[in-house]
């Protein structure tokens, strides 16, 4: 518990480091920096910032929109305009593809998908845990991988949501902490039942994994790209550790198909991230496709969960018979 509570407060502090700057073409465009630049001068100083937040509505200042920001985003969508009327591709601003906002959701697409699949980690958690008893060998480590989950699902609407560098940062971290709670809970279901010792070595060694990963990023450098390549790793590794054990368990098991289907599909889904296109109608990306996607993926997987820790539940109590 005490390493738990100490890598949260790792977490919580590495969150709210700087950000680093991002940069991309389009605001890097002189067109948009001189726009920016007159809003600016214009708007968000003295009576005219005054007049700016008397007339901004109450639910964007509450959620953060600033002078600055609804700058930046009008003069968006005047370099979106400009580079289209010139035939010219769209670009990406501060690492980001152009997103029509509603109300105050940034991304509404990739932020509504993050809330239902929170909603479905949390219907399917309630069902494991009306379902399968708490004597379950795997129901610890499988309520624990739910809230997990559940956590990030939230940062990730949030950030969704509201993209700033706290809720980027959060958001990244806690998937780093789902997808490095997914290795762990698959060792504890194929090896660790038997061998509590090395369990409790290897959920050691990913905790100060997590904590060097996320104090990498917040004190040294916030590398996209390692990240990215971690966070793959240890994903993969996962899917082959997963499928080795289904292929060998398939026999025996006939509910270790929907473990298998769903990390495969996983997978498949993973692939809709190399479409980097401009959103569709301006709601629309790949990342957004891809969290629709995982929308049932959850579902599949919770539902593999709680039928095998009712088969183990019942392997135990055969055991305790037989004794």
């Amino acid at each position: 518990m005490a390493a738990r509570a100490a890598l949260l407060l790792l977490l919580l502090m590495a969150a709210a480091a700087p950000g680093p700057a991002q940069g991309s073409q389009g605001d890097r465009e002189p067109l948009y920096r001189e726009c920016l630049s007159r809003c600016e001068r214009q708007n968000c100083s003295g009576a005219a910032l005054r007049h700016f937040r008397a007339r901004q509505p109450l639910y964007m200042g509450l959620t953060g929109w600033t002078c600055r920001d609804e700058c930046q985003y009008e003069c968006m969508w005047l370099t979106v305009r400009l580079y289209q009327q010139g035939g010219h591709r769209v670009p990406q601003f501060h690492g980001k593809w152009p997103f029509s906002r509603f109300l105050f959701v940034q991304e509404p697409a990739s932020a509504l998908a993050s809330l239902l699949n929170g909603l479905a980690s949390l219907v399917m958690l309630l069902r494991y845990r009306a379902a399968v008893p708490p004597a379950a060998p795997t129901y610890p480590t499988c309520t624990a991988f739910a809230w997990v989950s559940l956590n990030a699902w939230f940062w990730s609407t949030v950030f969704h949501t509201r993209d700033t560098a706290l809720t980027e940062k959060l958001d990244y971290f806690c998937a780093s902490a789902v997808i490095l709670h997914s290795v762990y809970l698959c060792c504890v279901r194929t090896l660790g039942l038997q061998r509590p010792a090395l369990i409790s070595i290897f959920r050691a060694f990913l905790l100060l994994f997590l904590a060097g990963h996320i104090s990498y990023l917040s004190l040294v450098r916030f590398d996209y790209g390692y990240n990215l390549v971690a966070n793959a790793a240890a994903g993969m590794l996962t899917v082959a550790w997963w499928l080795r054990w289904c292929l060998r368990q398939g026999r025996r098991l006939p509910h270790v198909w929907k473990c298998a289907a769903a990390v495969l599909l996983l997978q498949a889904l993973a692939l809709l991230e190399l479409l980097d296109f401009p959103p569709l109608g301006w709601v629309l990306d790949a990342h957004a496709l891809w969290h629709i996607g995982t929308i049932p993926l959850n579902v599949l997987f919770y539902s593999f969960l709680m039928d095998d820790s009712l088969y183990l539940l019942r392997a135990n109590s055969d055991l305790f018979k037989v004794d």
